[in-house]
């Protein structure tokens, strides 16, 4: 099997394409400086300089071609206002979309963000912003027809992963490790027959694996 990563510098990214790497997978991705490339390069990471914003589909589609799957887990981070959000939270899943389709590569993995995330907190106009964005990356892509499969995760921690979920389509907001998020996302890689289906995942107590095969078939219409 052979991933691409848009996002592989970030958090879960790296976690993701770390994990697939230690189990002999080949992983690419795109990064928008060079020493990043660099720094990849020394993992067994093959990463393409690009920047998703300015990057068309068709160009897009070059650096994935060959790939069997793709997954998007770039965010503009909190930096460049709402123009970044649009550019990269709200386009970018849409903008990967047209390139696997272009390319060939059907699977395609989001990791997008629970719609009730913090609410208790009553976030700003920015956050707002970023939750509609999210979700209207998310429409976009149900309504292709590629194997596409949407992991929203709860509030992320930097705590060591337990290799334990609660994971289903509706789950309640708490918290969760990027470890384990990325193990999830590896997992669903893994398991072709977890397909069209939006997926929440937290904390919890099933071993991951076993979590998202109980998924299996269950988003097909």
């Amino acid at each position: 099997m052979k991933v691409f990563v848009v996002g592989i510098a970030g958090g879960v990214g790296r976690r993701v394409a770390a994990r697939l790497v230690a189990q002999g997978v080949q992983v690419g991705g795109l990064v928008r400086r060079s020493a990043q490339v660099e720094d990849l390069a020394a993992e067994g990471i093959a990463a393409t300089l690009g920047d998703l914003v300015t990057l068309t589909s068709e160009e897009l589609a070059a650096f994935i071609r060959g790939y069997d799957a793709a997954v998007f887990t770039a965010g503009a981070g909190g930096e460049g206002g709402p123009e970044a959000i649009d550019q990269i939270d709200g386009a970018g899943p849409g903008k990967l979309s047209k390139a696997a389709e272009i390319a060939g590569v059907s699977r395609i993995v989001l990791v997008s963000v629970f719609p009730e995330a913090w609410r208790e907190r009553r976030m700003d106009e920015a956050f707002e912003h970023y939750m509609v964005a999210k979700k209207q990356a998310e429409v976009e892509l149900v309504l292709t027809d590629l194997d596409w499969v949407i992991v929203r995760p709860s509030a992320l921690s930097n705590a060591p992963g337990t290799g334990l979920v609660d994971l289903g389509l509706a789950k309640v907001h708490e918290e969760i490790t990027r470890d384990d998020v990325a193990e999830t996302v590896v997992e669903v890689l893994r398991q072709p027959d977890v397909n069209r289906i939006i997926l929440e995942v937290t904390d919890g107590a099933t071993p991951i694996a076993a979590a998202v095969s109980t998924m299996a078939g269950a988003g097909r219409a």
